[in-house]
């Protein structure tokens, strides 16, 4: 049996009548940060972009799958006040983060790889307190009831595992991508990731698994 926060889930999901105009300068937003970094050529930020939010979808397919697997609950939901809820835990208010967080983290990387701070290369020492920063965020959400946890094994007493699966892969990934210094290995990652998004999405979706 759903819970209560899942089941005021489903009455939204993908519901287009919870438009608000909003979503239009939200999309612009991200369409720019993506067109500044191409207008540079800066194809490396740019596909570290995709890639983190390439993994993000990951994580949303397959928390999706959770609730329709154990009709309990998705291991994180989104409450109903959202201009349009796409999964389970997934609105495009989110989505549109998303999409833009990768370039944003990427932005702050020292130039030099193999820096260290506090005696740690510097690309994982900003993966763990950007995941940690996230971990604190979600915890605001979740106390104001933007964000739902349901499972006894995710939430505050259980912060590290919010840490572990639900950000640092992001962020590895992207700054991973973002270092490659071939571009053609950075696509061939990239595609990598989609191609298990996409199939995912149109499959479980034609299921009605998602």
């Amino acid at each position: 049996m759903p819970t209560e926060s899942a089941q005021a889930t489903l009455a939204v999901l993908r519901d287009p009548s919870l438009f608000k105009w909003y979503v239009i300068p939200l999309f612009a937003i991200v369409v720019y940060i993506y067109n500044v970094e191409v207008s540079r050529k800066n194809w490396g930020m740019v596909l570290a972009g995709l890639a983190f939010w390439g993994m993000d979808w990951i994580n949303e397919i397959a928390n999706s799958l959770i609730f329709h697997f154990t009709n309990h609950a998705p291991v994180w939901g989104v409450a109903k006040e959202s201009a349009f809820v796409i999964l389970m835990g997934l609105n495009i208010e989110i989505c549109f983060m998303f999409a833009i967080a990768g370039i944003a983290f990427c932005r702050i990387l020292p130039e030099d790889k193999k820096l260290k701070i506090l005696g740690i290369p510097n690309r994982l020492f900003i993966a763990v307190v950007a995941s940690v920063f996230c971990v604190f965020v979600e915890i605001l959400l979740n106390a104001a009831g933007a964000l739902t946890w349901d499972w006894s094994w995710w939430n505050t007493q259980v912060p590290y595992l919010i840490f572990v699966f639900g950000y640092m892969p992001f962020f590895l990934m992207s700054f991973y991508v973002y270092d490659m210094e071939d571009t053609k290995r950075q696509v061939r990652t990239v595609a990598g990731i989609y191609s298990v998004v996409i199939p995912a999405l149109v499959v479980f979706g034609a299921l009605g698994w998602i």
